[in-house]
């Protein structure tokens, strides 16, 4: 791996560049998109979670992916419905991924802040820390971490490599359970180099989650940096 040096890059670069060195491991990356209308400030309602596609109700892998959306509606201030309880929220979730597909990629020499993406109007990196020292970089696209886009800049080598991207995706909806009506649509989509949902969905749970509910109408970037090696 080819050594960086942090005064060439520009302050706002310097999270986004912290986070792809640390461990030289690959961060997770989804699109994020949220919709609501009235949905409800937590105060303790109770909720419970179906699966959207009634094949996969009741099955042990969706009972391990609920729990984890469980337990997040649970940090904001919901929480789960008792046994022989109405619920007050449906949540209702739904995930896969695709077949894959073959890219081809020739790689020039770049400087990726060169023309800076940073100082284009984007949004201002805003970096979090969630449960068990993951590190987000949130609402922005990072180019070092996100890659494509980039013009030629220091120049250097070429090289052409192909593999197979797998795109998989969350959608969660919450309804109100006493009239059916929708309170909240969420969406989240990444791309990676394998197709094993369980890496993948608990991933997209934390990107969906992450600054929940978010602003409607609006999508992000989400970056989730694997956990530090201890």
């Amino acid at each position: 791996m080819s050594k960086i040096t942090f005064k060439q890059l520009g302050l706002g670069a310097l999270a986004g560049a912290a986070l792809a060195l640390a461990g030289c491991a690959t961060p997770f990356k989804a699109d994020v998109a949220r919709f609501q209308t009235q949905l409800p400030a937590p105060q303790g309602q109770s909720f419970a979670i179906e699966a959207g596609n009634p094949a996969l109700q009741g099955g042990i892998e969706f009972g391990q992916y609920a729990n984890l959306v469980a337990g997040e509606l649970t940090r904001y201030g919901y929480r789960p419905a008792a046994s022989g309880e109405r619920a007050d929220l449906i949540v209702r979730m739904d995930y896969g991924v695709d077949k894959g597909r073959e890219r081809v990629v020739s790689t020039p020499g770049f400087d990726p802040w060169y023309g800076g993406y940073y100082g284009r109007g984007f949004y201002r990196p805003v970096v979090v820390t969630g449960r068990g020292g993951r590190r987000y970089v949130y609402g922005y696209r990072d180019p070092f971490l996100w890659g494509g886009g980039f013009g030629p800049g220091w120049g250097g080598y070429n090289d052409v490599s192909s593999y197979t991207v797998y795109t998989s995706g969350l959608n969660l909806q919450i309804n109100r359970a006493a009239d059916g009506s929708r309170l909240f649509e969420g969406h989240a989509e990444a791309q990676s180099r394998d197709n094993n949902l369980q890496t993948i969905v608990p991933n997209l749970v934390e990107a969906m989650f992450t600054g929940f509910p978010g602003n409607s109408g609006e999508r992000v970037r989400i970056t989730v940096a694997p956990p530090e090696k201890g």
